[in-house]
């Protein structure tokens, strides 16, 4: 007997529909054909396993599986649950009539429980966009599934259950979560907070305008003078995210596997800081089977990269493109896949090898040249993707041991809403851009016009510090952004002036 059910595989962070046909006729072995990986070849003996449990068993005859369509690679535990059921189904251990109208996707135990799978919201956005009445798959994914609305969402936990709902023995409700998906309370709830940071104003204003436009900024200075503690900090003054970008970030969690089981929504800005001993395809993507890399993770967050020149050059210079385009593609021979990769890089770097260049009471012990060396480890073309270089100093004991607490990330957070909120409205028209730094030559062209004084300004400096095209773009951007936080709907010269202050490392002689 012949019996169709259906699948789903992940590619990049969208889902296919997979057809698994199941064809029992006489003779004896089990075929399984359409490119599968060793994951899903090995399923035969879990799916056997299973079905001696519940007293099911497996069909004595020739049984052929095919899945369509057959050039693209099938990978991953996901399948079991749908090839047991097309088996099942096949051999007339159970009723055929609703597999048509259900995606199914599961990993099965020996014992006929089911395990979690990867890439959950992508396969239910995929399934209601193809018509299918719901999903059926585990109940450790099932808050991930419920986020879709227009879908039916059937967890279970073993294989008995399954069968029990597709013969009619028993209904399953469609799952229903009873948590809110955005829980505003716990949204801007973080550990560490600005009040904590004392001094260091003029670096908190630098990372208040790089949230508010989503520029990317470079923070040097000696060890100690707290750029670490400032960076972990930037998550607590970014904006809430959109429902939109909600989704986006946690359809990119759920194809690595990193979603919490007890959220179905991320519904906050990622934080990654990778160690500067990763490779350029655990950056940026791949792998013989790829997979989202560091920047995608990072998408509609913060890629926090510490001491930066100690990074290897060529996984810095591989993230020049996705900084510029916002998306990064990893191809192979037979395929390619698109992940988005739109996050805000914040670096921190120390001036020099031995860390006190331009220090305002140690002395540097480098060598000539060896200054603008260590700079070197950074390519021009890194260092111009970059909106805002800062300058960080040692705060003075004197701030230290002030017991005045600072500005809380809560105050500085919503002046940047507000410029957000502002951007939101601005670009509402645009796709896939919510921020400043977003921008394209279209819409800088339209948003970012000076006047002739400011013209004037901009000229100077581009003369004086040879600035690039691209520096020259960030600059207009940065000023974008400051004249928002103003509230302000022109560019005056005061924003022009501080968007071209934080431009540091282009400074004449800086380096020695």
């Amino acid at each position: 007997m012949l019996v169709k059910c259906f699948g789903s595989a992940v590619l990049g962070i969208d889902a296919t529909t997979i057809t698994i046909e199941v064809n029992i006729t006489q003779g004896v072995n089990f075929y399984m054909v359409g490119l599968p990986d060793s994951a899903v070849k090995e399923s035969q003996q879990r799916i056997e396993s299973a079905l001696k449990t519940f007293g099911y068993n497996m069909p004595g005859r020739k049984v052929v599986i095919n899945m369509a369509p057959a050039d693209v690679r099938k990978e991953g535990s996901s399948y079991d649950l749908p090839l047991a059921v097309g088996i099942l189904a096949a051999s007339e251990q159970i009723s055929p009539s609703l597999l048509k109208d259900y995606i199914i996707a599961g990993e099965l135990s020996l014992d006929g429980s089911l395990q979690s799978i990867k890439g959950t919201l992508p396969i239910a956005i995929t399934a209601r966009s193809e018509g299918y009445k719901g999903i059926i798959l585990p109940l450790q994914n099932a808050p991930e599934a419920a986020v879709v609305t227009g879908i039916d969402v059937i967890a279970v936990t073993n294989l008995q259950q399954v069968t029990d709902f597709l013969d009619g023995v028993c209904v399953i409700k469609p799952y229903k979560s009873d948590k809110p998906l955005f829980e505003k309370d716990h949204i801007n709830q973080y550990d560490v907070d600005f009040a904590d940071v004392k001094g260091q104003e003029n670096v908190k204003r630098a990372l208040e305008v790089s949230a508010a436009g989503g520029h990317n900024i470079i923070l040097i200075g000696p060890p100690g003078a707290g750029k670490t503690m400032l960076a972990k900090r930037i998550p607590s003054i970014l904006p809430p995210m959109g429902l939109e970008e909600a989704l986006e970030t946690t359809k990119i969690h759920s194809v690595a596997g990193k979603t919490d089981k007890e959220t179905a929504l991320i519904t906050y800005r990622p934080f990654r800081a990778p160690h500067h001993t990763i490779s350029d395809v655990a950056l940026v993507g791949g792998g013989t089977f790829p997979q989202p890399g560091e920047i995608s993770l990072a998408h509609n967050g913060v890629l926090f990269l510490d001491e930066l020149p100690e990074f290897k050059r060529t996984v810095l210079e591989v993230m020049r493109q996705p900084l510029e385009d916002r998306h990064i593609t990893v191809s192979r021979a037979r395929f390619s896949v698109d992940y988005p990769a739109g996050f805000m890089l914040v670096a921190s770097m120390n001036p020099c090898p031995c860390g006190f260049y331009n220090h305002p009471e140690k002395e540097c012990v480098c060598g000539p040249g060896i200054v603008q060396k260590y700079l070197n480890k950074l390519s021009g073309p890194l260092l111009d993707r970059i909106d805002i270089h800062l300058e960080v100093v040692p705060v003075p004991f004197e701030k230290l041991s002030q017991l005045k607490s600072s500005e809380t990330s809560a105050a500085v957070r919503e002046r940047v809403t507000k410029a957000r909120e502002i951007q939101s409205i601005r670009y509402a028209n645009e796709k896939g851009i919510h921020c400043n730094a977003q921008m394209n030559a279209r819409l800088q062209k339209e948003f970012c016009k000076i006047n002739e004084s400011g013209q004037q300004l901009l000229k100077t400096a581009m003369e004086r510090l040879g600035l690039s095209a691209r520096a020259y773009d960030r600059i207009l951007k940065v000023s974008r952004t400051i004249a928002d936080l103003d509230n302000a709907s022109n560019i005056e010269v005061q924003h022009l002036a501080e968007a071209i202050h934080y431009r540091s490392l282009d400074r004449e002689g800086w380096a020695g």
